[in-house]
């Protein structure tokens, strides 16, 4: 082979190289970042973890700008309430949730009448957060929760937290936290609990010493129903009403508050009409479901509260509410 071939093949073999290793995957943290150290030295003293073992799992760590762009367009944050409902209250979603309780009806039914929240309830949440089990999410929770921690400043604070929790959860559950896969925020299983609530809320019902949130049935019902119990769940209680206007209503929104800030009577001096015959200091929030054609509210009651601690969103809220009522009527209409 002359020496003109010989270069040809050497810059085409240098080429293969670099195109290979700019697919690679992407670099790691660097360890040395201020705000790293810190956290390793800091995670160390409180938890007894070595260092050296926190340095060499968080170089695994990748960073990931999808996980950034998705913090900040989520869609129940960015979506009207009609398009959001449209997202979750789909003839699929809702056949395979009238599906779902039939498979588990036992478990599901038993737990939920231990813990007094309706079962309907415990599948809305599992249909909207991973449909019914089927994604859990994808993403590293090492890789999210890193970059979450480390180059999301809005709330590294909380994420950092979350990273420990994280590191403690593997610790004790035995899970691999280089293999172990989430949504882009971290949460992980069939309930989709971050590392904290996972750590505080997570049941093993079966007392085989490990809350498997993944594949153990009675552990995911019980671990969502006593998430919502602890939170103040009120059993028979209401969660959402809709509302009539008077002409010329004076009142206001708080697109934020999710705070139970007012009441019905409070409402009816403004020319909002809630619902049904509960008592008038019944403690509400008012909130705005946007249709196709305008403006339509809706409030919610201590119950809807609850669910968004769930997810700190009122569109979230009442998807479930929405969902968790025509899977019951389906259920229920079945059964007659």
């Amino acid at each position: 082979m002359n020496k003109h071939l010989c270069l040809i093949f050497a810059l085409l073999a240098c080429a293969q190289a670099s195109a290979q290793a700019q697919t690679g995957p992407e670099p790691g943290f660097d360890v040395k970042r201020p705000e790293i150290a810190q956290f390793i030295n800091e995670v160390a003293e409180r938890d007894g973890f070595s260092r050296h073992e926190l340095r060499a799992l968080l170089r695994q760590a990748q960073p990931q700008q999808k996980i950034l762009d998705l913090m900040n367009r989520p869609a129940e944050k960015i979506s009207p309430w009609w398009e959001y409902r449209e997202r979750f209250l789909t003839n699929e979603r809702i056949t395979l949730g009238v599906q779902f309780w039939a498979d588990h009806k036992d478990s599901l039914e038993r737990i939920a009448a231990s813990y007094q929240v309706p079962p309907e309830y415990l599948v809305a949440i599992i249909g909207v957060e991973t449909f019914y089990g089927r994604q859990t999410g994808r993403f590293r929770v090492l890789d999210a929760l890193a970059t979450l921690a480390f180059d999301y400043p809005q709330r590294g604070s909380y994420f950092r937290a979350e990273l420990e929790q994280f590191l403690l959860l593997t610790r004790e559950n035995k899970l691999d936290p280089v293999a172990t896969t989430g949504s882009y925020a971290g949460a992980m299983g069939v309930p989709q609990f971050m590392p904290s609530a996972y750590r505080r809320y997570a049941v093993d019902v079966d007392t085989d010493k490990k809350r498997d949130l993944w594949n153990d049935w009675d552990d995911i019902f019980a671990s969502v129903a006593n998430y919502l119990k602890e939170y103040g769940w009120v059993a028979g209680g209401p969660v959402l009403a809709e509302v009539h206007l008077d002409p010329d209503p004076t009142f206001q929104i708080e697109p934020h508050n999710l705070e139970l800030t007012d009441t019905i009577d409070g409402l009816a001096t403004r020319g909002v009409r809630v619902a049904g015959d509960l008592p008038g200091n019944t403690p509400v929030v008012l909130i705005s479901a946007e249709q196709h054609d305008g403006p339509t509210y809706r409030v919610g009651f201590k119950n809807f509260y609850v669910i968004t601690r769930y997810n700190n969103s009122a569109r979230y809220a009442m998807a479930v509410y929405d969902l968790a009522q025509v899977i019951a009527q389906d259920v229920h209409g079945a059964q007659k």
